[in-house]
């Protein structure tokens, strides 16, 4: 009992030290060689080594309707952990995901039933629906979660327009990015 008494009298001790320190330098955490977090001097605590991506979806011109569409990526803004391939992410570990979807669709039909997009994960499809009452030129919708998943599953965007005409388009000004939270 003496030594976990000890203990607990010198941790906080050893917090406060190492936090002290930090006022005018900045301090890393490694393991093995990999950067954990970083404490900057300014307060500022990153995570070099946590899971995040932002992706920037490709032009994609007249969506056919009645059918589901994945769309693709053209590029990505970042990458970190390199776990967004083949226009998805694949989840590296198991934990809950912060996942942001905005949308831009241009020549939308006034005469489309409705229009669904998802974030579609191993686990569960989280959804935004449009129903166009006027054409429009461009529509943004936007869609964010907190998703649970496990290590592989994969998350990625899917389209899908039921009737009207087969025009809608997506934009390159739509990004799905994401990292993991918890």
């Amino acid at each position: 009992a003496i030594c976990f008494l000890n203990s607990l009298i010198l941790v906080p001790l050893v917090i406060v030290t190492f936090f002290s320190a930090l006022a005018t330098a900045s301090k890393s955490i490694f393991f093995a060689s990999n950067n954990l977090l970083s404490l900057r001097g300014n307060g500022a605590l990153t995570a070099p080594s946590t899971p995040a991506f932002c992706a920037i979806l490709a032009d994609d011109a007249d969506k056919t309707t009645g059918s589901e569409h994945q769309l693709g990526v053209g590029s990505e803004r970042f990458d970190q952990g390199g776990n967004f391939a083949s226009d998805q992410f694949v989840a590296p570990v198991t934990g809950k995901y912060q996942l942001n979807l905005t949308l831009r669709m241009t020549d939308v039909p006034a005469n489309a039933t409705y229009i669904t997009i998802q974030i579609k994960t191993s686990n569960d499809n989280y959804s935004q629906v449009l129903t166009p009452t006027i054409d429009k030129s461009f529509e943004s919708l936007c869609l964010s979660v907190l998703a649970d998943m496990d290590a592989n599953d994969t998350a990625h965007i899917s389209f899908f327009q039921s009737g009207g005409s087969a025009q809608t388009n997506i934009d390159s000004e739509s990004f799905f990015s994401g990292y993991l939270a918890c």
